[in-house]
């Protein structure tokens, strides 16, 4: 099964009752997966990360509970989530510095229960 922390594209989340969110990071958790909204650091970790519950499976697309996860389209296959992602793309692109390096993201994701892949070191 592929790991979610190795996917750098983004990944949306396709919920039971069919509405979509682009998510920035996820991650494998003991109770299923652990995944951060966009902007996430500008919030508190009880508003931003969430919690689905179940078993992962899959390699991508994957499956946890009653929802799916996978990579967002490209090349506009996925123009209703533009919306969400332009915004966060643009941030990323003009704001880049003020956004936590990978070590300090999965840092993050392991307090709140993360299994993580790779050790969490300096980069």
């Amino acid at each position: 099964m592929a790991q979610l922390e190795s996917v750098t594209a983004p990944l949306v989340i396709r919920f039971g009752d069919g509405s979509e969110k682009v998510v920035a990071a996820a991650f494998e958790h003991p109770l299923g997966v652990l995944y951060l909204d966009l902007f996430w650091h500008q919030r508190q970790p009880q508003e931003a990360a969430h919690l689905l519950r179940g078993e992962l499976t899959g390699d991508g697309p994957w499956r946890v509970g009653d929802a799916r996860i996978r990579l967002l389209g490209c090349h506009n296959t996925d123009p209703h989530l533009m919306d969400q992602f332009g915004p966060w793309r643009q941030y990323l692109e003009q704001h880049g510095e003020d956004y936590p390096p990978p070590a300090q993201i999965r840092d993050i994701a392991a307090r709140l229960g993360a299994k993580l892949v790779a050790p969490v070191t300096g980069e």
